[in-house]
C-alpha cells in the first residue's frame, strides 16, 4: 500500500452554504468513485477556498458525507488578480495500491480549466 495524493477542484456558482455543501460533496464523491476509494482509504484532506467564499467551511461537506474520522483542514487560497473566482480545491492524501500514473484527479465544471494537464 502506498501513500498518494489526489487533487480536485470545483467552481461554485454562488457563495451559499447549501450550494457549497452540494458542490463540494459532488467533488468528494467523484474523487472517491473515480479512484475506487472509500473513506477508510483517506489519510487527510486539505481544502482551500478562494477569498470570495465565506458562507461555510468546505470540510463541512465531507462531514455530511460521513467522513467523520479523517483529519480535515481548510485554508484560504492566495488572492491573485485574475484568478478564477469561487473555487474550492481539494488535496487528499490516500492509501492505495494504484501507481501514481493511475490516480484520477477530478476537476468539475469550469474548474477543469485550472489543470487541463491532469483534469479527468
Amino acid at each position: 500500500m502506498a501513500v498518494r495524493a489526489v487533487r480536485g477542484a470545483v467552481q461554485l456558482e454562488r457563495d451559499e452554504a447549501g450550494h457549497m455543501d452540494e458542490q463540494v460533496g459532488a467533488l468528494l464523491t467523484a474523487l472517491l468513485e473515480r479512484n475506487g476509494l472509500s473513506a477508510d482509504d483517506l489519510i487527510s484532506i486539505w481544502f482551500t477556498a478562494t477569498p470570495d467564499l465565506h458562507s461555510d467551511f468546505p470540510a463541512a461537506a465531507a462531514r455530511k458525507l460521513g467522513i467523520v474520522d479523517v483529519p480535515l483542514i481548510c485554508a484560504q487560497e492566495l488572492d491573485i488578480a485574475g484568478a478564477m473566482p469561487r473555487v474550492v480545491r481539494i488535496l487528499a492524501h490516500i492509501e492505495t495500491d494504484r501507481p501514481r500514473t493511475e490516480i484520477n484527479h477530478v476537476y468539475l465544471g469550469a474548474a477543469a480549466a485550472l489543470r487541463k494537464d491532469i483534469a479527468q
